[in-house]
């Protein structure tokens, strides 16, 4: 009989790692066989099992045998490689290896998530058979080095973007913070006091921008905007156009802002920080920078015409409204809401948040808000609070489905507005409140009438002086920034990072960088957190003057290459290929590795570092192959 088993070229030693992955692979797999059967692979010279390779008693096993020289080449058997990669390249170079001589096997999401029985550890040795075969035939790389500079860009000026452009500075990287309204201080600029602190939003905000303003290495930007982008990470182009304002709600604003009389660079409340008057004069700047962190923010959800009967009462507001309200002088120690006496108001939760297909009724262009918006329930709690404190006398109703305090002192809220005679009326998403015009003669205006779940579905008909909606966390405008840099969005339409946990800052792209409720709802502290990370990430990239990038791009041999073109042609990513005295050339800063110009080269010129023919054919050959026996 022919045998057909795949062999490794001559001496190259394999050490192969399995996980357990704490029972997410080996309740389905069935690892002790896998570790018999991959020691029977040809050129394998150590098998060892985990409970978790990627702990750290897990990656000193590949250390250890690294330092010993029981083996030249590494092969985890894992969770999906992009989640882990990193840390298994680090452990191996650790060990005395260069990092890219390690492959992986996803034996988790490609085979115990999706197979059970016999199987399940059938599939998973052809896999670790192919990845075998394929580290067999790996070479030494080396990063690809490019030149950085130091220079990051901030595009956002609420609370995330001035913390990051701060964080920026002090770490010696000069900043271009770019806003598109006139005024610094975003959504928070829109509070009043902060939970759990209780501190005024004026005092945080005027502290930041003051440092942010004084910093020597920040460049202030507002009524500007990003309107082109090119580059890749260490080495980007922006295009910022900057204009007076437009929009109504920027005309609003400063409206607002001039109507306070106070001098430029002091804080209006519920407007923000002017630095500078717009100029009447369009003009258009160029920013090279090295990276970029995002911090564009969110919205407000605006309830629709109608919805709870906003905008056809004057008696209904949104929580961002009664906030302001509350913020005001309040006369007589009565709750004042637009001119009228508040002695009975309702509160109304998840307004614009967590809709339900089938059940609520699509934007104008047919999205829902599935998400939760998290903070408006401390946020309704806190003002609840607020009212109870200081207008004791009034009567509040809550209208809730979940209650969602889950933050450090949040919990607290909501024991004190019990404690302080906050009713509570549960309800159901198909069943929620109506709110109407009470009767003629009646002495409230308006009555909210719902099935109180509390009491076994009992129609309750609550007669109120005010109806506050608890309106959401929604994403800001970024339809164009993410067309122009490419950025995914998830479901809830926020802009998307890596990984929530491994990567959570990040984009795909390297180099650019989320911050704060650009990504999802989060409260103060949460953005703050998010920001400072964004500006760690950044700045470990730029204060080297060079970063390093993986060399899984594409290589060219010169002497094979006709210079055809079309290969530039195929290509996705512009300007990564051109022609260079009739070859085709790559700008490994650009390239993605994606192989398309593989597959159109009629010469066979061009390979992927990383993934050659070679290696794809060996795993072929691997996976067709007899099964190895234990």
């Amino acid at each position: 009989m022919t045998d057909n088993t795949p062999k490794l070229p001559k001496d190259e030693r394999v050490a192969v790692y399995i996980c357990h992955c704490g029972g997410n692979i080996s309740d389905a797999v069935k690892v002790e066989e896998l570790e018999e059967l991959a020691r029977r692979i040809p050129g394998v010279s150590v098998v060892r099992r985990n409970t978790f390779m990627c702990s750290d008693p897990g990656q000193q096993l590949i250390i250890d045998d690294l330092k010993a020289g029981n083996a030249d080449r590494v092969v985890v058997c894992a969770c999906a490689p992009h989640l882990h990669e990193t840390t298994f390249r680090g452990a191996v170079a650790r060990g005395g290896l260069n990092p890219y001589m390690y492959e992986h096997a996803n034996i988790r999401e490609q085979v115990s998530w999706v197979h059970h029985g016999p199987g399940a550890t059938a599939k998973a040795a052809k896999l670790v058979q192919a990845a075998v075969a394929k580290a067999g035939n790996l070479r030494a790389l080396e990063p690809i080095r490019m030149e950085a500079r130091r220079h990051a860009t901030v595009v956002g000026g609420g609370i995330a973007g001035m913390k990051a452009a701060l964080d920026l500075a002090r770490r010696g990287i000069d900043v271009t913070l770019v806003e598109k309204s006139p005024f610094l201080g975003g959504n928070l600029a829109r509070l009043d006091r902060l939970f759990p602190t209780e501190d005024k939003a004026a005092d945080l905000l005027a502290s930041l921008y003051a440092q942010v303003t004084a910093s020597r290495r920040i460049t202030v930007l507002t009524c500007a905007e990003v309107v082109a982008h090119s580059g890749y990470v260490g080495h980007f182009d922006l295009t910022v156009r900057r204009a007076a304002p437009t929009t109504t709600e920027d005309l609003e604003l400063i409206a607002r802002f001039e109507k306070a009389g106070s001098p430029l660079g002091t804080f209006v409340p519920f407007v923000g920080f002017a630095p500078v008057l717009p100029a009447t004069a369009e003009e258009t700047i160029a920013v090279a920078t090295g990276a970029v962190v995002l911090a564009v923010g969110f919205r407000h959800y605006v309830p629709r015409q109608g919805e709870y009967g906003y905008g056809d009462n004057p008696e209904v507001v949104t929580l961002t409204q009664l906030i302001e309200a509350l913020a005001g002088e309040q006369p007589g120690g009565q709750l004042m809401v637009n001119g009228r006496a508040i002695r009975t108001m309702a509160l109304i939760r998840c307004v614009g948040s967590r809709h339900i297909p089938g059940v609520d009724e699509e934007d104008e262009n047919g999205n829902l808000n599935q998400h939760c918006s998290r903070v408006c329930c401390t946020a309704s709690l806190q003002a609840e609070r607020e009212i109870k404190q200081r207008f004791p006398e009034t009567v509040i109703y809550d209208f809730y489905r979940d209650i969602r305090a889950y933050g450090r002192g949040h919990e607290e809220y909501y024991c004190g507005a019990s404690r302080d005679g906050v009713l509570f009326i549960r309800f159901e998403p198909t069943g929620r409140p109506v709110v109407a015009r009470s009767p003629a003669g009646s002495d409230n205006p308006l009555t909210v009438t719902v099935a109180d779940k509390l009491l076994a579905d009992r129609e309750l008909e609550v007669p109120v002086d005010l109806v506050v909606l608890a309106n959401g966390m929604v994403p800001g405008d970024t339809a164009k920034l993410v067309e122009l840099t490419k950025i995914p969005t998830g479901a809830d339409r926020f802009l998307l990072e890596v990984h929530p946990k491994l990567r959570p800052v990040e984009v795909k792209e390297a180099g650019i960088l989320l911050a704060g409720t650009c990504q999802a709802p989060m409260d103060t502290t949460e953005a703050c957190a998010a920001a400072a990370a964004a500006a760690v990430k950044a700045a470990a990239v730029l204060s080297r003057g060079y970063v390093e990038l993986d060399p899984f791009v594409a290589r060219i041999d010169p002497e094979l290459c006709k210079g055809t073109g079309a290969c530039i042609e195929e290509c996705p990513q512009e300007g990564c290929m051109s022609l260079v005295d009739g070859k085709a050339t790559v700008n490994p800063a650009l390239c993605t590795g994606c192989g398309m110009c593989v597959a159109v080269c009629p010469e066979g010129a061009i390979e992927v570092n990383g993934w050659t023919l070679r290696q794809y054919e060996a795993m072929v050959d691997a996976i067709v192959a007899a099964p190895v026996e234990a």
